[in-house]
């Protein structure tokens, strides 16, 4: 084992996006651990846009991290020492341990995982907080029925890939908005969407009218701004707008609101923020769910795997504004 954790640590607040300078790499030795302690190697590290959020000291739902501060993040490994009586040396774990190569943890908020069932890539995507935001999202804020309208924007991304295939497993019609024909290609044809609209073509709106004469009866936002807006024309009567993300406006200084908000009181519908973490008490039999329909074949994950060490993690994380990834982003730690 190595004597040395290398760290990922937030050296300065953004503004726009993040660049090197707002990072530093730093090294000290692997901690030993305590009473009601464990220790985790980490070899898959989440790379999430909520992350953006949480560089930022304005109000969120969750403390920003600290400038000084190991980079928060979702990630897996396995227990390398425990004084920890439920935790023991070769258990494979998920929790947010961070970016670095080894955690220490008392065990709150961490989950064991079986990667002899799925990768442990899967565990941060399909069977993790992806797939878990993008189930209660559709299931419990948006209200989900068989025969629903649903339309997903950042649909090829992590979450948006994942509540497509949920909608369609559950009787609804979907479809995606993403960014170029490859992507939309891929909504179609390996996630099972019903149509998929390419945002980067133009004139979202005259697509959704073609695609949804019926108007739409779940919007899963993802993207927020222009996108956002375009929805809300086209809502039906009773629709549910599930706001999970906003991915176009992390990275502006001043971030834009939804200008055609009073369709909601046209169509009689409502806009809900939903955070996964609100459901942490329901997690289990929602991923047996999931590994159920993984294993049947229902729903497809599909993992952008970085292979590098944690300081290839600033690159990583733009890639997530530059639309490089389908499906879910992950950093590889030392090829893992």
């Amino acid at each position: 084992m190595s004597t040395m954790n290398h760290q990922v640590r937030l050296a300065a607040r953004p503004s726009g996006l993040p660049r090197p300078a707002d990072w530093s790499l730093t090294a000290e030795p692997v901690p030993d651990p305590g009473p009601g302690q464990f220790v985790v190697a980490i070899s898959h590290v989440s790379i999430d846009p909520a992350m953006r959020g949480w560089m930022d000291a304005r109000p969120s739902y969750i403390p920003p991290v600290e400038i000084g501060a190991v980079m928060r993040a979702g990630a897996v490994g396995r227990v390398t020492a425990s004084e920890h009586p439920g935790f023991v040396v070769g258990d494979e774990v998920y929790g947010l341990f961070g970016v670095q190569e080894y955690a220490v943890s008392d065990g709150r908020g961490v989950i064991k995982i079986d990667t002899s069932l799925a990768g442990p890539s899967t565990y941060l995507g399909a069977l993790g907080m992806t797939g878990l935001t993008a189930y209660f999202g559709l299931l419990d804020t948006g209200k989900l029925k068989a025969g629903d309208t649903v339309v997903v924007s950042g649909a090829a991304g992590a979450v948006g890939s994942m509540a497509g295939q949920i909608a369609r497993i559950r009787g609804a019609r979907v479809i995606g908005i993403a960014g170029g024909p490859e992507k939309c290609r891929t909504l179609v044809e390996e996630f099972g969407f019903d149509a998929a609209i390419d945002y980067r073509a133009g004139n979202v709106r005259k697509a959704l009218r073609e695609h949804a004469p019926g108007g739409v009866d779940v919007y899963f936002d993802n993207v927020g701004g222009e996108i956002l807006d375009d929805v809300l024309t086209c809502l039906a009567r009773g629709a549910r707008v599930v706001i999970c993300g906003a991915i176009s406006q992390y990275n502006e200084t001043q971030v834009r609101g939804p200008a055609n908000y009073l369709m909601l009181l046209v169509a009689r519908a409502s806009m809900t923020g939903m955070l996964v973490f609100d459901y942490l008490d329901q997690y289990p039999q929602a991923m047996a769910e999931l590994a159920g329909w993984l294993r049947d074949g229902k729903i497809v994950s599909r993992e952008h795997v970085v292979h590098g060490g944690v300081g290839d993690f600033p690159a990583t994380l733009l890639m997530l504004f530059d639309g490089v990834n389908t499906g879910k982003l992950v950093l590889a730690l030392d090829g893992g």
